[in-house]
């Protein structure tokens, strides 16, 4: 048996075993070799020009792969506009503002129409953008499974259902996860990707002045770093969209300070350093601030678990041409 082979089989293992019936194991690691063999270069070369050109932008399209997945499946629902037959995911409350990364799909869409037109669809593009905006900023690469096709509709209630909250408890986010097929463990692992990027004021404002109602702060937020968010984020309405780092020590290096800052209190969301709470999620937290490699192998392999959520394949869904609405 040649290693390709042995590769197929791994899929198809990995497929069966982790995912069961929610996935169609129709993915295939070459998909687009004979259709569109340029493809990850032209990937690769738009998500570099974006982070080149704005680093945030890295935290900006794994933020919007995993909201995508998440609300309906991997299957660019996100991406769509506003129609006379559907309302905008973009529309939801933990999108709407907030989502950004779409005009970087848009050009390697673009682009790619030009290379090898109503060829790869946009869920593929966005999940082959996230791998190479991790890797771009100093995470790990993966292979990324291919053949997804796109929906032929948004659903803004799912993913306001659907997308974990920054203020909700350990036992909602989890159940989120495990009704797409993830486990506590991927829960862990994919909150790691808060490594990178910045979250708004408001999103984590209740801990500086008001923690559940107190009218004090979050007494396991580290004082140092209360002190510095306090003047970034005045107990002010218009304070509410100032961002600061979800990593104050290397926001656009993804590495595994984030589970060093768990740890040491210094957690910005409540919905993150409440992994600490939990024995199960906190053991799983110190074993990462400690073994940066095992993080990034585990992200990885986490990363590919998500690629899979309800895609569509085969005579499922379409290949857009343009990414903001349907053929």
């Amino acid at each position: 048996m040649n290693y390709s082979s042995i590769k197929l089989s791994n899929l198809s293992l990995f497929c069966l075993l982790l995912l069961g019936t929610l996935v169609s194991c129709q993915l295939d690691y070459k998909f687009y070799d004979s259709t569109c063999p340029n493809l990850t270069k032209i990937v690769q070369a738009g998500v570099w020009s974006a982070i080149a050109n704005e680093t945030r932008m890295a935290a900006s399209l794994l933020r919007l792969h995993f909201h995508d997945c998440i609300s309906n499946g991997c299957e660019g629902s996100i991406l769509l506009d506003d129609s006379s037959k559907f309302t905008s995911e973009k529309n939801a409350f933990p999108n709407k503002n907030s989502a950004r990364g779409f005009e970087v799909i848009d050009a390697i869409k673009a682009n790619l129409e030009k290379a090898c037109p109503s060829t790869v669809s946009c869920a593929d593009i966005l999940t082959l953008a996230v791998r190479d905006a991790v890797y771009l900023t100093g995470g790990p690469y993966w292979f990324v499974p291919l053949g997804r096709r796109d929906s032929l509709t948004a659903n803004e209630s799912a993913a306001n259902a659907n997308i974990p909250s920054p203020f909700e408890p350990l036992e909602n986010i989890t159940a989120k996860f495990t009704a797409k097929g993830l486990d506590l463990k991927d829960v862990v692992v994919l909150s790691g990707a808060h490594t990178i990027g910045f979250a708004q004021c408001f999103t984590f404002k209740n801990r500086l002045f008001n923690f559940d109602g107190s009218g004090e702060a979050d007494p396991t937020l580290d004082e140092t770093l209360l002190a510095s968010l306090r003047s970034v984020c005045p107990n002010k309405d218009d304070s509410d969209t100032n961002l600061a780092p979800l990593d104050q020590a290397t926001s656009s290096v993804f590495d595994n300070f984030f589970y060093k800052n768990l740890v040491n209190n210094s957690g910005l969301l409540q919905s993150d350093q409440i992994l600490m709470s939990d024995n199960r999620t906190a053991s799983l937290v110190v074993y990462y601030s400690k073994f940066p490699y095992w993080f990034n192998r585990d992200f990885a392999t986490s990363m590919v678990k998500l690629g899979y959520v309800g895609v569509l394949t085969g005579q499922n869904g379409e290949i857009r041409k343009n990414c903001r609405v349907t053929n």
